[in-house]
């Protein structure tokens, strides 16, 4: 392959990429898809429709995530999340501080990106200091101080961090046939618990959860199969064309907000480029915005006290530095990193989904004190 060739499909990637998270946007949009939103109707009113969309979302990427690596399209070990050293205290401490963090933006960094698209400057003001809080924990003053204390506990796997990986070599059976083992087992019965009540077989529920877990094994081969240069021409290595990370990645939205910044206000340096975050972070806002244009959904919103600024704004700094420290977010680990059966996800994902219900509580403790 010549550099120009090169090239040329970085800007495929690049373009397909944009679609994907565009897609995303969309259906978010009009499908109400929150994790927080799950979270809050099930403690305040116990209604479990969006659990199950967002289940039946994990469930679907989790079956198409792992056909792939069955098919030998993708690797697990090939993504930030299947790495051979589980961070499972930052991992736990990040996903708690995220998921307490949306509660107080409104919702986590996926979510208002959608409702930028739909007219929130509230939620321009939470992306802005979360990608600022995100970028500071990436490579600022916050980054020396969590790889100093809570990334230093750590355990070592050889081989990687996902399920399969761990138990094929105790069974005695190669890593895609226990992947696709797996990923049908595990993605399956999620798929079956969603489906199992009714509230789970509405309209919404299934464009969204079918929808959005669709979404994520996109982006999974866009960035793993489409993206995968063997032989780059210039470094003579195996290569995944446009990624912060130099791995194969799939949609996350903490990073990729603070990467995003960083190119608006650098475009000017030659070495910023385009990767598949900075434009996935677009593509949502955009997606978004065409759905609620088309469905006369839009209209400006802003805060309504200092109070309600202030909330939002101590979120925002919480899912910035969480979502760094965890590794993602809601949809980084909530769903791309648990459909590579990655443990560092599922605890990620338990911490993301605690400090959320602790969130809520704290909102109906504060509402109660003011009455």
């Amino acid at each position: 392959m010549e550099a120009s060739d090169v090239a040329g499909l970085t800007r495929t990637v690049l373009w397909a990429g944009f679609a994907v998270s565009a897609a995303f946007g969309l259906i978010a949009q009009r499908t109400h898809f929150c994790t927080m939103g799950a979270v809050t109707d099930i403690v305040n009113v116990g209604d479990w429709s969006r659990m199950r969309m967002w289940a039946l979302a994990i469930g679907t990427a989790t079956i198409g995530f792992n056909a792939m690596v069955a098919l030998g399209w993708v690797e697990a070990r090939h993504s930030i999340y299947a790495g051979e050293r589980l961070i499972w205290l930052s991992n736990a401490l990040g996903g708690l501080a995220f998921g307490f963090g949306m509660v107080l933006a409104s919702g986590c960094g996926s979510k208002n990106l959608v409702r930028v698209g739909g007219g929130n400057l509230k939620a321009l003001v939470v992306l802005l200091v979360l990608g600022f809080s995100a970028y500071v924990t990436m490579r600022g003053v916050a980054a020396v101080w969590r790889v100093d204390t809570v990334d230093r506990v750590a355990l070592e796997l050889p081989g990687g961090q996902d399920l399969p990986s761990l138990l094929a070599a105790a069974a005695g059976v190669p890593v895609p046939t226990m992947a696709g083992a797996l990923g049908l087992g595990i993605g399956g019965a999620l798929v079956a618990w969603a489906l199992m009540r009714a509230e789970g077989r509405s309209r919404d529920v299934l464009a969204g959860g079918f929808g959005i877990g669709a979404v994520v094994v996109g982006a999974w081969w866009v960035s793993g199969r489409l993206g995968f240069v063997p032989e780059h021409p210039d470094t003579l290595e195996p290569t995944f064309l446009a990624t912060s990370s130099r791995s194969m990645e799939g949609l996350t939205f903490v990073a990729p907000i603070g990467y995003a910044l960083d190119w608006l206000m650098y475009y000017s340096d030659a070495s910023k480029r385009l990767t598949l975050g900075v434009v996935s972070v677009a593509g949502v806002i955009v997606g978004s915005a065409a759905g609620a244009l088309a469905s006369r959904s839009f209209h400006w919103e802003g805060f309504g006290s200092v109070e309600d600024l202030g909330n939002h704004l101590v979120g925002a700094v919480l899912m910035g530095v969480g979502g760094v420290t965890a590794f993602g977010c809601t949809v980084g680990q909530g769903l791309s990193g648990v459909s590579t059966l990655a443990v560092g996800s599922f605890i990620a994902l338990a911490g993301i989904v605690g400090g959320a219900v602790l969130g809520v509580r704290y909102q109906v403790w504060r509402l109660e004190r003011s009455v």
